[in-house]
């Protein structure tokens, strides 16, 4: 009896973690964050990992809070942990340009690598990106190729990272020039 209680008050908890979660993301994606925020922090201190990775971005990007990369690196963290791609991605971009952390290539790199091989473009373009410029990872061409070309292809994202590129090139990025050479795109 014990363990059925337990159960079903466990099941509750979740489900009133994932109705925070779903509440708080529609305001969020309405941009109504003042809102949004208080939803999403109690789902993400429930252990949601999207209200975690959300919440992430709220401190990252100020969204209904005061901004504080180490709150959002603490949150990308806790989500990242659970296998959560997006928020994998945005804590390799912490280690890389050393926000509320210590810079740090290779972790930059382990992460990115995590996210792209769960088919995020963005993890995927990083990946290409750090062995194009070898940052983080040994250069290699062919690896940069691979990874470039899987994160254009991706279905869920790529056309925006093949927009990005192309508009860099345009604005005389000389990597991104190069990397589209690379992978044929022009």
């Amino acid at each position: 009896m014990l363990m059925l209680l337990t159960m079903v008050s466990l099941g509750v908890a979740a489900q009133s973690a994932d109705k925070m979660y779903e509440d708080g993301k529609k305001l969020y994606d309405a941009e109504n964050y003042k809102e949004a925020f208080p939803k999403l922090k109690a789902a993400a201190e429930k252990g949601h990992k999207k209200a975690q990775y959300r919440l992430g971005r709220c401190y990252d990007k100020g969204y209904g809070t005061a901004e504080n990369d180490q709150l959002a690196f603490q949150w990308y963290e806790k989500s990242a942990k659970q296998g959560h791609a997006k928020a994998q991605y945005q804590l390799g971009k912490c280690y890389k340009d050393g926000e509320g952390v210590k810079k740090d290539r290779k972790r930059a790199f382990e992460l990115f690598l995590q996210a792209a091989k769960q088919e995020n473009a963005d993890g995927e373009y990083a990946v290409g990106k750090a062995y194009f410029k070898g940052k983080g990872i040994a250069a290699d061409k062919a690896q940069a190729k691979k990874w470039l070309l899987r994160a254009v292809k991706n279905e869920k994202g790529g056309d925006e990272v093949l927009e990005d590129l192309r508009k860099d090139a345009a604005e005389g990025d000389e990597d991104a020039k190069a990397m589209l050479a690379l992978i044929g795109k022009k």
